[in-house]
């Protein structure tokens, strides 16, 4: 994607992967931590070399498309007026160490990536790179060829959006895989026998065709229907 600028907001292990394959994909690359920019400044020169260390806000208001890669837990301290018409990639899942032991944000009938949007009104928020670990994303073999690619599965309500996402995604070294509407994303979330995945795009397909066969599915599906 020539010239743009992509805004990361969280500086762990998968902000900071992301951080590096967005730079040598050509990015200009704006990513910003829970401390000061300061504290994470020489953590990003060593970890995410060629990406900047800013604020949240000034990641937010600078950046042509945003990636969330927080604790979910956190989904609310998101700079919301500086994100207003822009394209918010949901990279966040609920884990119980950090976020609590009781899942409040969001159950079967609810995926979190609509939590997210339900607060970000005014963005466009689509999920992604959230079901592969992020020692998976970071494993340089998957440049080996194209026919060594793995997926990264998209879930979006808006077309543009998910276009802008699957480009993301392709350039980053990636297969994109669209699952549908932003609801399908629970498919992707901790529970679900697609979290985790590090599959070609023809695995990942046929993972996802068997879904609805699977426990979490079968709860799901009784919950809402998806898919």
């Amino acid at each position: 994607m020539d010239n743009a600028v992509l805004g990361i907001l969280g500086a762990g292990k998968l902000g900071t992967v992301l951080a590096r394959l967005a730079v040598a994909a050509g990015y200009r690359v704006l990513i910003a931590g829970s401390g000061s920019v300061e504290k994470i400044s020489l953590t990003i020169e060593v970890l995410a070399p060629g990406a900047q260390a800013l604020t949240a806000k000034e990641v937010t208001e600078k950046a042509d498309i945003v990636l969330l890669a927080l604790p979910l837990g956190k989904y609310q301290t998101i700079p919301q007026a500086e994100l207003q018409g822009k394209i918010v990639i949901d990279a966040m899942n609920y884990w119980w160490e950090i976020d609590g032991k009781e899942n409040t944000i969001s159950d079967f009938q609810t995926s979190s990536s609509e939590v997210v949007q339900n607060f970000l009104k005014d963005s466009i928020v689509v999920k992604a790179f959230n079901h592969m670990g992020y020692h998976d994303i970071e494993d340089e073999t998957r440049a080996a060829g194209e026919n060594q690619r793995k997926a990264i599965a998209y879930a979006a309500d808006d077309d543009t959006a998910g276009n802008t996402a699957a480009q993301l995604i392709d350039d980053l070294g990636f297969d994109p895989l669209f699952i549908g509407p932003l609801k399908n994303g629970i498919t992707l979330e901790p529970g679900s026998p697609l979290f985790g995945a590090n599959l070609s795009k023809e695995e990942l397909l046929a993972a996802i065709q068997q879904f609805p066969e699977s426990e979490f599915g079968k709860k799901v599906i009784a919950a809402r229907e998806v898919l």
